[in-house]
C-alpha cells in the first residue's frame, strides 16, 4: 500500500493558501482607534480614600468611593483600569466602589488628584 505525500520540495502549487482567491476590495474601512468612553468632567469631583482589611484575610486594600451620580459604571471601570495601572497595583470594581490591591494610598491620592478629583481620606 503506497501512501500519498504532500510534496514540499519546492512545487508551491500543492500547498495553497486558502485565502489566496478571497479580495479586500468591498470591505468597509474599521476604526482607525479604539473608541474608548468620554469621561465627564472631572472638575469639582470628590471621592473618598479609605484603607481596609477586614474580611480579606489580612490584605490590605485602598478603597476608593463616593463618586458623582453623573458617572456611569462603564466610566468607573475605565477609571480603575488607568488607576491600577499607574499604581502598577491590581484590583476590582465593587458596585461603584474602586478597590486596589496593597497599602499604596499615596500613589492612589495622586492618581485621582492628577484626574482633577478633590480627594479626602486616609
Amino acid at each position: 500500500m503506497n501512501k500519498s505525500r504532500i510534496d514540499t520540495s519546492g512545487n508551491q502549487s500543492a500547498l495553497q493558501s486558502p485565502f489566496a482567491a478571497l479580495s479586500l476590495d468591498n470591505l468597509p474601512e474599521g476604526p482607525s482607534e479604539p473608541v474608548l468612553p468620554e469621561l465627564p468632567q472631572l472638575k469639582n469631583g470628590r471621592v473618598v480614600l479609605r484603607r481596609e482589611k477586614s474580611n480579606r484575610g489580612g490584605k490590605t486594600v485602598v478603597v476608593v468611593s463616593d463618586f458623582a451620580a453623573h458617572f456611569s459604571l462603564e466610566q468607573i471601570a475605565h477609571l480603575a483600569k488607568r488607576a491600577r495601572h499607574s499604581c502598577g497595583c491590581g484590583g476590582t470594581v465593587r458596585g461603584r466602589d474602586i478597590e486596589l490591591q496593597g497599602d499604596n494610598p499615596k500613589l492612589a491620592r495622586t492618581f485621582f488628584e492628577n484626574e482633577g478629583f478633590r480627594v479626602s481620606g486616609v
